[in-house]
């Protein structure tokens, strides 16, 4: 939301400005599950009532954000929602194996139920797109197309960072647009402009610093790792203005970076 995004007037020390605006718990979870492509879908035993039982789960997503899953007769997870729809879908984010509890992850609750005969071409399309290999068995008389009905959703975006997130929020809620591009753009930077992230650190939030490393970046803003005198810290810094491209991105950097570079020598002639 634009109307969100704080305008600079001129770099000021961050202490001096209000909140930094980052996404919604609703976009970051709707990020997450574009990104991801395999979560852990916990359904009710039937077997054993009243305990979870897990699965390793691909799946795709519809317009609203909602998960499609191919699942045969045969998988004891497709049983069990037979007996109870109710279940839950755990997604965590892709690179999480190097610090798996500070990174983000998403659960979804809700009901998983057969797709209606008049939706399945739809959902057929749309799973495909995301594995081309299912072609092989996606006819099989024995699979058949499920989605999960969402009634709540429970977001982490690590240590500290967790929240409840309202269906309703979640499905209206639209992907990240720097999503794809977002791992390109930190290499980048971190590769090529290490020098143009100190100084924008240091006039746009206030931090002075030996190193800095980007670690996430979306429309709004990005994240660092910065190695201060004492010690390492993270600071989260606001763009100038709203990109939705990295083409956009680009600019808006190299701009705070001149911006930065004019406050720099002004406090240090």
């Amino acid at each position: 939301m634009s109307s969100s995004i704080r305008k600079h007037a001129s770099p000021v020390p961050a202490s001096e400005e209000p909140p930094i605006p980052e996404p919604s718990f609703a976009e970051r979870a709707r990020t997450l599950l574009y990104l991801g492509q395999i979560g852990s879908l916990s359904t009710l035993s039937r077997k054993r009532p009243g305990f979870p039982f897990g699965s390793v789960m691909p799946y795709g997503l519809d317009d609203c954000g909602r998960p499609i899953f191919l699942i045969s007769t045969m998988a004891m997870h497709t049983q069990n929602l037979q007996a109870d729809p109710r279940a839950s879908l755990l997604v965590t984010q892709p690179d999480a194996s190097g610090d798996p509890l500070g990174a983000s992850r998403v659960t979804l609750l809700g009901t998983v139920v057969p797709i209606a005969k008049p939706e399945v071409a739809s959902a057929r399309k749309l799973y495909l797109e995301r594995y081309a290999n299912s072609k092989h068995w996606v006819d099989f008389e024995d699979f058949a197309f499920y989605r999960m009905e969402i009634v709540d959703v429970y977001y982490v975006g690590g240590f500290g960072v967790m929240g409840w997130v309202a269906a309703s929020e979640y499905e209206s809620a639209k992907p990240d647009p720097l999503a794809d591009a977002a791992a390109g753009i930190i290499q980048h930077m971190n590769a090529d402009h290490r020098d143009a992230l100190l100084l924008i650190a240091g006039v746009f939030a206030g931090v002075e610093a030996q190193a800095a490393t980007m670690t996430a970046v979306d429309r709004l803003g990005f994240h660092v790792r910065l190695m201060t005198s004492d010690g390492i810290r993270g600071a989260r810094i606001a763009f100038s203005r709203e990109v939705r491209s990295p083409a956009d991105t680009r600019t808006v950097l190299v701009e705070m970076t001149q911006q930065a570079r004019k406050a720099s020598v002004s406090r240090h002639p």
